[in-house]
């Protein structure tokens, strides 16, 4: 029964109207959307698509990105309800903790860590492959083996030896966006801001010019024929099309994780979530339908497919070339930033509640961050964007942000039960629909991920559980404080 002791609703209210907390109140509604924005509008425009379309669903890509966008909605509106009620940085973690207790708040604390530093690094890794190319048209060439990682990995043949060393354009973006956050939250946000214009900018001028370049051709069949492999075309790789792309919807959830740096969360926080995933569900669906349009499927499983259909205009669009590396680089830099601003914050929250070492909860004390934690997320973050590659990384990230959505849905509708009378700012309509539906969408994309990706995520939850019963469980503060458990 002590795996099941839940943190109670008041102390976890009383702690996000604490202002003694330290971090500094400073994020508007807007500020919030564009870091949605921010961090969506990224990999999953600039690199999983082309290779969600090439291995899995082909010109049906859109539908993927369909499926995927309404199971985000309804997992969008179950965040908003607690993110607003219970502004604090834990995100989902803290979520679970006041409702399905310690041992799956440990469970999903441990499963947002690989969200967002395999996250960080999947986006690193795409970064590095535009700054690459752009590079290369100015006549500066990096070294291949100074630009990829040593080892790649082969449905077919399983993993490899690529021949590099590292990739250092990963590793150096990391840092330097980690060492930025060190600074301060509000400081980030304006970088950000300012990004995010020009990414969606650019975005916008592919759309709206390779209209005229779409080869309907391009898009037939529109569902491409299974090969008789689950997950390779057919309605079977739409749905793990659907699963892999679920990835580039990361970013909603990690405003979570901002909600003690916001100004008036109980309204801004359910505006940040939904506004930013409305705005990037539109540009994901437009983007894959002139990207197919353009390519054909089979040709998009490189490190920049945008950069790959421009090129097959010929010299029509070689103005937008430059112009659309810059946006993915500029765009890719602000998820890297999200990202890297949501994993220390988690551990930051772990760490307050004992399940951490107490060193994981300082902060700066000049610039209220938590500084501590955001360097080792850095420094983790950046050795796995110089030696993974980024089909094994993405499909890590799907999988762990599936299961964090399903925890959050199930949440709401235990707190429902438990505590129908809570005070709720923004409340998730339709319930028990929506957070079942929820549920539901996002267990079936798990299920139409590979094997191996359960593999891995079952080898990463028994680390995390040995860290817990090693550690987090002796040193819980509800251990401490012997807190009675809250009956079911």
């Amino acid at each position: 029964m002590q795996l099941l002791r839940r943190k109670p609703i008041d102390q976890l209210i009383a702690e996000a109207h604490n202002t003694d907390q330290g971090m500094k109140k400073v994020l508007s509604a807007t500020s919030l959307v564009l870091l949605g924005v921010g961090c969506v509008i990224g990999t999953g425009i600039f690199v999983i698509t082309g290779t969600a379309a090439a291995m899995h669903a082909g010109p049906a890509i859109t539908i993927s990105f369909i499926l995927s966008g309404i199971g985000c909605i309804f997992a969008g509106l179950c965040y908003a309800e607690f993110a607003s009620m219970l502004p604090v940085a834990g995100s989902a973690y803290t979520y679970s903790y006041a409702t399905l207790g310690e041992f799956l708040a440990w469970i999903i604390g441990w499963d947002l860590i690989l969200e967002y530093l395999f996250a960080s690094g999947t986006v690193a890794v795409g970064w590095s492959g535009y700054v690459v190319s752009f590079l290369h048209d100015f006549g500066i060439n990096i070294p291949e083996k100074f630009c990829n990682s040593p080892v790649g990995f082969s449905k077919e043949t399983g993993w490899f030896m690529t021949g590099s060393i590292i990739n250092l354009p990963s590793i150096f973006i990391i840092l330097l966006v980690a060492s930025l956050l060190l600074i301060g939250i509000k400081e980030s946000s304006r970088f950000n801001n300012i990004i995010v214009f020009v990414k969606v900018a650019v975005v916008l001028l592919f759309v709206v010019f390779g209209i005229s370049y779409i080869n309907v051709d391009n898009w037939t069949p529109y569902i491409p024929k299974n090969t008789g492999i689950f997950g390779q075309y057919g309605i079977s790789g739409i749905f793990t099309g659907a699963g892999v792309i679920f990835f580039a919807y990361i970013g909603f959830d990690a405003i979570s994780t901002a909600a003690q740096e916001t100004k008036n969360p109980k309204r801004d926080m359910p505006i940040g979530i939904l506004g930013s995933l409305f705005v990037c569900m539109i540009l994901y669906i437009a983007v894959s339908a002139v990207l197919t349009g353009i390519v054909d499927y089979k040709e998009l499983n490189v490190p920049a497919p945008i950069a790959l259909a421009i090129d097959k205009t010929g010299n029509a669009l070689f103005w937008l070339r430059p112009l659309i590396k810059v946006g993915a680089i500029a765009g890719l830099s602000s998820v890297i930033l999200v990202l890297i601003m949501g994993q220390p914050r988690i551990f930051y929250t772990m760490a307050k509640d004992g399940l951490l070492p107490p060193s994981f909860s300082r902060l700066h004390p000049k610039y209220k961050t938590p500084h501590v934690t955001t360097i080792i997320t850095g420094l983790i973050a950046s050795v796995i964007a110089g030696l993974l590659p980024i089909n094994i990384l993405g499909e890590l990230v799907s999988i762990g942000t599936l299961l964090a959505f399903v925890i959050v849905c199930t949440s709401v509708l235990i707190l429902r039960i438990r505590k129908p009378n809570l005070y709720r700012p923004f409340k998730t309509p339709w319930v028990p629909f929506v957070p079942i539906a929820g549920i539901l969408i996002c267990l079936s994309q798990m299920i139409a991920l590979p094997l191996d990706t359960w593999l891995r995520l079952f080898i990463w939850m028994v680390i995390g559980l040995c860290i817990y019963f090693l550690y987090g469980y002796k040193h819980s503060n509800l251990s401490k404080k012997k807190i009675t458990i809250v009956k079911h």
